[in-house]
């Protein structure tokens, strides 16, 4: 008989959602996470016991696991700016709220502080890792990675002076510095984030590509999120942001659209033909009235759909969970189809369609040997859930960010019963109160100086 071999941790679940193979539900199975925190085995628990024997186990008996879920778009640290700029649409809020907001305000420490409190955040609502797009990302990534969140971090490109940069060559020239210094991180990822096509000229949008060919990071940024932004383009440019970003060679299998809430035929059947993902922020969408995404039709044609919340400033909450739901009910009512992103496909929109937009797919977002043991248990014993007929349909459609009680990273436990457990996520924890209440005040501050 063969020896077991030995891992870290069995975590058995009463569920087990892997995302791969696709639609599949599996119950009586638990996961072998190594030492390393690589997903070492998914097997029926009496196979696995006879396999390998584990340091621990952790019985989760009412509980379905996923894998992390993954935002594909937010600005961490502009949660210190939480309803600031409440029912305005997308230019009023960025020019009379966020921009002057941001003047005043913005520094490193506004932005450790911001992304402290976005990472607990959104661990707590089984979000494992992040794209984030702001100021100060070396900041931010360091704030995560000290918390234990796994982070995918925007190298912030815009055509405006502010603090953290002169110009559009001093965010590049002090993003790929950061990126020098923080590559080899096992939990931090790298993109270029340009703003969006309004705040970026061609000649910077040419540096850019120059850069991605050097580096081969992907690319992210924000893309037809209003009708106005469109037309604007259109009078400057004499085409769509999208033909203007296709002349100049970034509509590819690397770019990340994020919102492209108004896309036109021709333009779904570019970013199917291209490899193109969305990143779709419905929540922020809609409360800035910016639109419904047609992502009935861009499901359809192929394109890889991945989900996020925006920031805090335009959501209110970095809620993959909630997001997950009203994308899919938007799309359904949206299109008139009810048989449109059904639970199955929503999970993948929310794991791995994100991981494969960032180039992590090989990594992470799904529940395979191999992978890292990215993981997000709900809780699905209260009354509310029952009775239990499909665990992927209640997942979605019935639970919610409260129902997660416990969350891995790279196989290390970060949430545990609701509470923080990682001694970085306790420490941030544990300053938040004290980060809450000086940036509330500098905020209250500046904006009665304003009024």
């Amino acid at each position: 008989m063969q020896t077991p071999l030995a891992v870290s941790e069995f975590i058995v679940p009463r569920w087990i959602i892997p995302i791969e193979p696709a639609g599949v539900v599996l119950e009586g199975h638990a996961i072998a996470v190594a030492a390393d925190g690589r997903i070492v085995d998914v097997l029926p628990l009496a196979d696995l016991r006879e396999r390998y024997v584990a340091d621990r186990e952790t019985t989760l008996p009412d509980h379905v696991v996923t894998p992390g879920l993954f935002n594909l778009h937010t600005h961490a640290a502009m949660t210190l700016l939480r309803g600031v700029g409440d029912d305005l649409p997308l230019m009023q809020w960025l020019t009379t709220r966020i921009w002057p907001a941001e003047t005043a305000l913005l520094s490193e420490d506004f932005v450790a502080a911001g992304t402290r409190l976005a990472c607990l955040e959104m661990l707590k609502g089984g979000t494992t890792c992040f794209a984030d797009m702001y100021f100060y990302p070396e900041v931010a990534g360091k704030a995560a990675r000290e918390i234990g969140i796994r982070t995918h971090l925007g190298i912030t490109v815009i055509d405006l002076p502010t603090v953290a940069g002169g110009d559009a060559d001093d965010y590049l020239d002090r993003g790929l510095a950061m990126y020098d210094r923080l590559r080899n991180d096992p939990l931090l990822s790298f993109s270029f984030a340009p703003h969006a096509p309004y705040t970026i000229s061609d000649e910077t949008f040419r540096r850019i590509a120059m850069l991605i060919g050097q580096t081969g990071l992907p690319m992210q940024i924000h893309l037809h999120e209003t009708e106005g932004e469109i037309e604007r383009e259109v009078a400057q440019h004499g085409v769509r942001p999208i033909l203007r970003l296709e002349r100049l060679g970034f509509i590819n299998a690397s770019l990340t659209a994020v919102h492209a809430v108004h896309l036109d035929a021709g333009e779904i059947r570019l970013f199917a033909e291209r490899g193109v993902s969305i990143a779709h922020c419905p929540a922020s969408n809609l409360k800035l009235a910016s639109g419904i995404a047609p992502i009935a039709r861009c499901l359809d044609a192929g394109i890889n759909v991945g989900i996020g919340t925006d920031g805090t400033a335009s959501n209110n909450r970095l809620d993959m969970p909630g997001e997950m739901r009203l994308a899919a009910l938007l799309a359904k009512g949206a299109s008139g189809r009810a048989d449109v992103f059904g639970a199955h496909r929503v999970l993948h929109a929310a794991t791995l369609a994100g991981a494969k937009a960032t180039g992590l797919d090989d990594r992470i977002g799904s529940i395979i040997a191999g992978k890292q043991a990215d993981l997000a248990a709900f809780d699905l014993s209260a009354l509310e859930f029952n009775p239990v007929f499909d665990a992927a349909s209640h997942l979605v459609f019935v639970a919610g960010r409260e129902s997660v009680t416990d969350v891995w990273v790279a196989g290390k436990r970060v949430v545990q019963k609701r509470q923080f457990v990682a001694d970085g996520a306790r420490a941030a924890e544990g300053r938040g109160a004290s980060d809450i209440a000086l940036w509330q005040n500098r905020t209250r501050s500046q904006l009665a100086a304003r009024q």
